[in-house]
C-alpha cells in the first residue's frame, strides 16, 4: 500500500499541476471558454488510462508456468526504467514545465486543440502511474493493497493541487519532489532486485552461488509482520534475498541516487511552473 500511495500521491500531483498551470493560464488570457476542453482532454486521458490498466491486469493475472516470472520480470524492469528516467526528467526540468506548457496553449488555438494539450498533460502521467502500480502489484504487494493505496494517494494530490490554485504558499513542492525522489528511487530499486529475482528462476539458474541467501532474518519486524510488509512492498526488502538480488540492488540505487543528488534541483526560477492567476503560487513554496 505504501508504494501505491506514494506513486500515486506524486504522480496526481503532477497531474494537478499541468491543470492548475493550464486552467490558471487560460483565465488569465480571458480564455475560460476553453476550460471545458481542459476537463474533457482530462477525462478522455483517465478513462483510456483506466482501460490500459484494467487491461493490462487482465491479460496479465493468472499466468503461470515460465510466463509468470517472465512477464513479472519484464513489468518491473519496464516500471524501474520509466521510473527513473521520470524522477532524473523531473528533477532537471520541473522549473521549465510552466513556460513549456504555456507555449502550447498558446499554439492551440482551438478547443480541439486545448483538449488535446490537455490530453497529452495528463495520460502522459497516467500511463506512468499504471505501469509503476502494476510494477508495485507485481513486487509482491496485494491487488487491493495498491488499489487503496492507489486512490488515497490521488485523493491527497487532488486535495493539494486544489489547495495550491486557490493560493496556498505554505506548500514546498521542491523539498516534496526531492524527498519522494529519493524514496521512488529506492522503490525503483526494489522493482530491479525483483526483476534478477524473476529472471534466474525463468532460466532455471537457481544452483549458482548468486542464488544463495545473502543473510537470512528468521524473527523479529525485519523477518515478518506489519513492518516487513511495508518494507517488502515500498523498497523490496526481504528476509532471505538471493546475492544477486542484493548485488543488483546496490548495483542500481548507487549511480542513479548519485545521479539525482550530484547536482540540486534549480533555485532560480521556478516560477515558469507557477499557476498564473494565484499571486502566492510565484513564491519559492510553492513552485516546482
Amino acid at each position: 500500500m505504501g508504494a501505491a500511495f506514494l506513486i500515486t500521491l506524486r504522480e496526481g500531483l503532477e497531474i494537478s499541476i499541468v491543470l492548475a498551470v493550464l486552467i490558471g493560464y487560460l483565465v488569465k488570457t480571458d480564455r475560460r471558454g476553453d476550460l471545458r476542453a481542459v476537463w474533457l482532454g482530462t477525462g478522455v486521458a483517465t478513462l483510456a488510462c483506466v482501460v490500459a490498466g484494467v487491461a493490462v491486469h487482465a491479460v496479465t493475472k493468472g499466468l503461470n508456468g515460465k510466463a509468470e516470472p517472465a512477464v513479472e520480470g519484464s513489468l518491473a524492469v519496464l516500471a524501474a526504467i520509466v521510473l527513473t528516467f521520470m524522477i532524473l526528467w523531473m528533477h532537471k526540468n520541473a522549473h521549465t514545465m510552466g513556460g513549456h506548457l504555456r507555449a502550447k496553449v498558446d499554439g492551440a488555438t482551438t478547443l480541439a486543440g486545448v483538449a488535446m494539450v490537455a490530453f497529452v498533460g495528463v495520460a502522459r502521467e497516467g500511463f506512468e502511474t499504471v505501469l509503476f502500480l502494476l510494477g508495485a502489484e507485481s513486487g509482491n504487494a496485494k491487488g487491493a493493497d495498491v488499489v487503496i493505496g492507489g486512490v488515497l494517494g490521488l485523493a491527497l494530490s487532488a486535495a493539494v493541487g486544489i489547495a495550491m490554485y486557490l493560493g496556498s504558499n505554505k506548500i514546498d513542492l521542491r523539498s516534496f519532489f526531492r524527498y519522494t525522489g529519493i524514496v521512488l528511487i529506492l522503490f525503483a530499486a526494489g522493482l530491479v532486485g525483483k526483476a534478477f529475482h524473476e529472471f534466474p528462476e525463468l532460466l532455471e539458474f537457481n544452483n549458482s552461488w548468486l542464488m544463495h541467501s545473502a543473510w537470512s532474518i528468521t524473527s523479529g519486524p525485519f523477518a515478518k509482520g506489519t513492518f516487513y510488509d511495508f518494507l517488502n512492498g515500498l523498497f523490496g526488502w526481504a528476509n532471505e534475498p538471493e546475492r544477486i538480488r542484493v548485488l543488483a540492488y546496490g548495483c542500481y540505487v548507487v549511480p542513479v541516487m548519485w545521479l539525482f543528488l550530484r547536482n540540486p534541483a534549480p533555485v532560480t526560477a521556478t516560477a515558469d511552473a507557477t499557476v498564473e492567476p494565484v499571486p502566492s503560487l510565484g513564491s519559492q513554496t510553492a513552485t516546482l
